[in-house]
């Protein structure tokens, strides 16, 4: 058996001697921790077109082209999608067949294959699980939080948030575990992950949340949104 070395002497198991947790103990104090970075981002609006507007122009209803860069109050939203889609009678496949045309939007995928490369990346959404297969399929399978639909018989009766304030709680999570965080999104529900993050970036917002909330950069183009990532990441 070989003879242990002065380390090994000092990591033995608890119970050889008193000193190898001790002398693990002190190692463990004096490394310096390493806080790793991860990118979040919205789903629609940043990497895919807005769900409710394709469905609002597919079926001709204007009142669901209304969408979180319009209304900040999230439930008072999807209470009246609710109430519309009850009313004209449309169901959870219909809206489906809808997301099934859709394609990410130009240059979305390429941006994110390469952040990816890059950073660790999570997807925060106020989407629903029912929804988001399509779009995930295509934009190569990145990991998604979002919330799922209550249906029966096709028909979608109610909504289940996974958590309130996910966007904003998942970020406050990953900081938690010593990650440097750095979030974009677009409407009214992403400011409470922006303002969480690290690095907060406004990306193809429209005027009335970018003249709200002033104080995020703000940034039109994949390119200058991949710029100021790496920027961040340093």
């Amino acid at each position: 058996m070989p003879k242990p070395t002065p380390l090994r002497r000092n990591l033995r198991r608890p119970g050889e001697n008193g000193r190898g947790l001790d002398t693990l103990a002190v190692i463990c104090k004096t490394l310096p921790l390493l806080k790793q970075s991860i990118v979040t981002l919205d789903m629609e609006g940043v990497l895919t077109p807005e769900i409710w507007i394709a469905v609002a122009e597919k079926t001709g209803i204007p009142e669901l082209r209304r969408t979180t860069r319009d209304e900040p109050d999230y439930d008072k939203l999807m209470r009246g999608r609710l109430a519309i889609l009850d009313a004209h009678s449309l169901k959870l496949s219909d809206i489906q067949n809808v997301i099934g045309t859709l394609r990410p939007l130009p240059g979305g995928k390429e941006f994110l294959d390469e952040l990816r490369s890059l950073v660790q990346v999570v997807i925060l959404s106020d989407t629903f699980e029912q929804f988001a297969v399509p779009l995930l399929r295509q934009l190569g399978w990145p990991t998604l939080l979002c919330h799922r639909l209550v249906v029966e018989n096709d028909r979608i009766v109610d909504y289940q948030l996974r958590i309130r304030e996910q966007k904003r709680e998942a970020v406050a999570a990953f900081k938690r575990m010593n990650y440097h965080v750095i979030s974009g999104g677009d409407s009214f529900n992403d400011i409470a992950m922006l303002t969480e993050a690290d690095q907060g970036i406004l990306f193809r917002a429209p005027d009335n949340v970018k003249q709200q909330f002033p104080d995020f950069p703000a940034v039109e183009t994949y390119a200058d949104l991949m710029k100021r990532i790496k920027t961040a990441i340093g």
